[in-house]
């Protein structure tokens, strides 16, 4: 482990809230959606049941709903693909964020829920604004999740990720705990860098994303074999895409078994 990176977790680990403000979310001027409603809105779609012991979540990205997963066929191509697990979408919109809410529902509506149920295993599946709800989940609760899908996550503006950069990336960066900015989330982050104990991370990003400065930068933390690139930019087309080729990799153990087989 680095000890330059681990002395900052230390810090960032110890922040009462490492979600990032609402100014830093207004920043790229998003917009609250819809009432922030408890307990969340979910969608159950059965498959092996709690016996299976595994559940995959899928949580949307902004202006999205949970139907959309649905919708836009990639649970129908995580069938096909052998996913057998349960499968619960979760209306985690942009207002759970900017009330500062998100993880504390996360946990309440869906972690300790599933638990009762007799659930073992978490794996969630986050795209854009659910991608970075995915994150603040595993930073807050690592127990909890047992693996992560980040589909073209929001981890901030561009100044941070050049600043991070220019320190040699996130095993080198030095940078102060902030409750006001995104500099928390990627102390936790900076653990992958160091190889700590980290709930499993896979990152899928189109390579014409508009946030595509913060994904190569978490890129480069990561095994070669936990990144996906695929053509596209911050849409659905690019996003189909990603978890095509997710699934084929069959990358959650006991979840997907993808038609090309387990790794």
């Amino acid at each position: 482990m680095s000890r330059r990176c681990g002395h900052q977790l230390d810090a960032w680990l110890r922040t009462p809230w490492a979600l990032p403000s609402a100014a830093a979310l207004f920043a790229s001027c998003w917009w609250i959606p819809r009432p922030a409603v408890v307990p969340l809105r979910t969608i159950a779609y059965p498959g092996a049941g709690a016996a299976g012991g595994d559940l995959l979540v899928f949580l949307p990205g902004r202006g999205d709903r949970a139907e959309d997963f649905a919708e836009r066929g990639l649970l129908a191509a995580a069938r096909q693909a052998g996913l057998e697990a349960d499968v619960l979408a979760v209306d985690a919109h942009l207002a759970y964020y900017y009330k500062r809410v998100i993880t504390e529902r996360l946990w309440a509506d869906v972690v300790l829920p599933a638990r009762a149920r007799g659930y073992r295993r978490l794996w969630v599946v986050g795209i854009s604004l659910g991608g970075l709800g995915s994150i603040s989940l595993a930073q807050e609760h690592p127990d909890a999740v047992a693996g992560i899908l980040a589909i073209a996550p929001y981890l901030g503006e561009p100044d941070l990720s050049r600043e991070i950069e220019a320190a040699g990336g996130l095993a080198r960066w030095n940078g102060a705990p902030s409750e006001g900015d995104f500099r928390g989330l990627w102390g936790f982050l900076c653990g992958y860098a160091a190889k700590d104990e980290r709930p499993p991370l896979w990152l899928a990003y189109g390579e014409s994303d508009r946030y595509a400065y913060g994904h190569r930068l978490l890129a480069s933390a990561l095994p070669a074999d936990r990144v996906l690139v695929a053509p596209g930019g911050h849409d659905w087309k690019a996003w189909d895409r990603l978890w095509t080729e997710f699934l084929a990799r069959g990358a959650f153990p006991g979840t997907v078994q993808a038609a090309a087989g387990r790794r």
